[in-house]
C-alpha cells in the first residue's frame, strides 16, 4: 500500500510541476442599465453587456478587475489551473498524511532497542 502512496504522491508532485498559469477568482457577466431612458434597456431588456469582471481575494482585501472581452477564455483557463492546483494540493495533503500513518504504524509494530526483555 505505502507503495501506491509513494507512486500516487510523485505524480501529484509531477503534475504539480506542469501547472501553468494560474489564477484565483471568480469570473462575472454583467448586464448594466445605461440609465438612458428610451433605451432598450430600460424597458427590462436586461441591460448592456456582457462586461467582465474578475473578482478575488488577495490580501485580506477583495479585490474587482474588469477582463476584456477577448481575454475571457485566457482568464477562465487561469481560474481552471488554479482550481486544479487546489485540487493537487488537497489530494498530495491526504496521500501525505495516509503515508505518515503506514510509517506510524510501521514504527508501532517495530520492536524498541531501548526496551530490554
Amino acid at each position: 500500500m505505502t507503495a501506491a502512496l509513494q507512486q500516487r504522491r510523485r505524480e501529484i508532485l509531477g503534475e504539480l510541476a506542469r501547472l501553468g498559469e494560474l489564477r484565483p477568482g471568480t469570473l462575472i457577466a454583467r448586464y448594466r442599465k445605461c440609465g438612458k431612458a428610451n433605451c432598450r434597456c430600460a424597458a427590462g431588456a436586461g441591460g448592456h453587456g456582457p462586461s467582465w469582471s474578475l473578482t478575488a481575494h488577495a490580501k485580506g482585501k477583495t479585490r474587482t478587475r474588469i477582463i476584456p472581452a477577448h481575454a475571457v477564455g485566457r482568464a477562465r483557463a487561469h481560474i481552471a489551473e488554479f482550481r486544479r492546483f487546489r485540487h493537487l494540493v488537497r489530494e498530495l495533503i491526504d496521500v501525505s498524511i495516509q503515508l505518515c500513518d503506514a510509517e506510524l504504524e510501521q514504527d508501532k509494530s517495530a520492536p524498541d532497542p531501548k526496551r530490554r526483555r
